[in-house]
Parts: C-alpha cells; structure tokens; sequence
C-alpha cells in the first residue's frame, strides 16, 4: 500500500511542489511550524532514514541542501533547522524549517496560511534554486 508521501508524488493527492527530481520529491507541510516548512522526501518507499542505501541517503541530503539554500533565501530566517523523525508517515522525510528560535523546531506551534499563500511560496523558493 502507498504511503501518503507516495500519493502526494504521484499526484493522487495535490502539494505545493517546490521542487523535484528523478529520485526526490520538495513539498510545503500543509501543517507548518513556519511559514515556507518544507519536506524533502525519497521518491523510493522507505520507512526509516538508516533504511536507505548510502547513495539514496547521500542524494536526499544534497537535495535537501539545495532545498535548504533556496529556501533561507525566500523566508527571512536566523537559519533553516533540519530535523527527521519520521513517526506519523512511515515514509522518510526531512523537515526544512526556517528558525527564528529554538522552540520553533519543537512541532508545538504551528502557523496557519492560505492556499494562496502557500502557492506563493512554493514558487518563490522554487525560482531561488
């Protein structure tokens, strides 16, 4: 069975796609910590980030820089946090988050935007890559 992040590359379900390749997938969290909270997740099904083989890890992390680099450029941050927990989608992702403050990566409080404004967004970042 597919998981959510599988649907969501394959279209079944819309995303504000930032950015993609042959093997990753950039996306804005539909449930934000800020404003411009990306995920980067394999295209290959995986359910934990040491379940990968090196060279999918190793891709994931240079597009997740990537991601990363474009992203502190849109979103006026201290720096982007990066963090992989992985407990509520069995299917590895990175969370790119712009940091203001340390209790900004905790997953307490989230921001609420638009589809508008998650659409300016998504193209935003993906024109600073």
């Amino acid at each position: 069975m597919s998981t959510l992040f599988t649907k969501i590359i394959n279209g079944e379900i819309p995303s504000y796609k930032v950015a993609e390749n042959n093997d990753f997938y950039a996306f804005l969290d539909v449930n934000p910590n800020a404003k411009g909270h990306t995920l980067v997740v394999p295209k290959k099904e995986a359910n934990k980030l040491f379940e990968l083989d090196e060279e999918t890890y190793n891709g994931l992390m240079r597009f997740s820089r990537k991601i990363a680099i474009a992203l502190e450029k849109t979103i006026p941050c201290k720096r982007v946090g990066m963090a992989v927990i992985g407990l509520e989608v069995p299917h590895v992702h990175v969370h790119l988050i712009p940091l203001e403050a340390m209790q900004d990566i905790q997953f307490m409080h989230k921001v609420t935007l638009k589809p508008a404004e998650f659409e300016v967004i998504a193209k935003a970042i993906a024109a600073n890559l």
